[in-house]
């Protein structure tokens, strides 16, 4: 079984990801984002740096899931990660624009069929403030003087992507459980991660 968790910065995709995997049993695949050298001029400078950003990130999740899913999936059967192959295009969607993000799609579109997919996609919501504040309690550098708008247009994104399964005539590449963070705190409250449990069991999913 292949699960990813899906959701915009800061939802706590990775928490719930280390969180899950001990009931999951499984392996667990994390992003590597800090490694993008460009990162940090893309917060500072959006525009400049937007496509050297995606292609650097499109080209980095594609070897390490290339490497490393198909090979966990073999061996042990099971594995959860805390990111898709899909969410690049969406940041793409709202960082490119003309040939660069015509360009984009048709690296991402032949890259995406050469990817082992998720069987399930959980994909975590949380409202604008919630994430703003997740945000700045995490408190990375590159990340605090990140723009609300741009947050609220990755936000926007993912829920149409994620939520109502429609986006441009594109869709997930998996079922999605979609699941309400706002009042959720996986770490301090173990009756939150239950829930989350419960409500694998509850779509069928008992394998936990």
């Amino acid at each position: 079984m292949y699960i990813a968790i899906e959701g915009v910065i800061g939802v706590g995709k990775t928490t719930l990801a280390r969180l899950l995997q001990p009931g999951l049993q499984t392996d667990l695949l994390l992003e590597i984002f800090e490694e993008n050298p460009f990162l940090s001029s893309f917060y500072a400078d959006r525009q400049r740096y937007a496509f050297q950003t995606q292609i650097f990130f499109l080209l980095r999740r594609y070897h390490q899931q290339r490497r490393f899913v198909p090979n966990v999936l073999a061996n042990h059967g099971s594995l959860i990660a805390d990111y898709t192959f899909d969410k690049d295009a969406l940041f793409a969607g709202i960082n490119l624009s003309g040939d660069e993000l015509e360009m984009y799609y048709r690296v991402h579109e032949a890259l995406a069929e050469k990817n082992p997919q998720p069987d399930l996609i959980v994909y975590l919501r949380a409202n604008l403030d919630t994430l703003m504040q997740r945000i700045a309690m995490r408190d990375r550098s590159y990340e605090r003087n990140m723009e609300r708008g741009y947050i609220a247009d990755l936000n926007d994104a993912y829920e149409a992507y994620f939520g109502s399964l429609n986006l441009g005539g594109r869709a997930p590449s998996a079922p999605v459980l979609a699941i309400d963070t706002n009042e959720l705190n996986f770490i301090k409250n173990v009756e939150d991660l239950e829930y989350v449990e419960n409500r694998f069991e509850k779509e069928g999913y008992d394998y936990i």
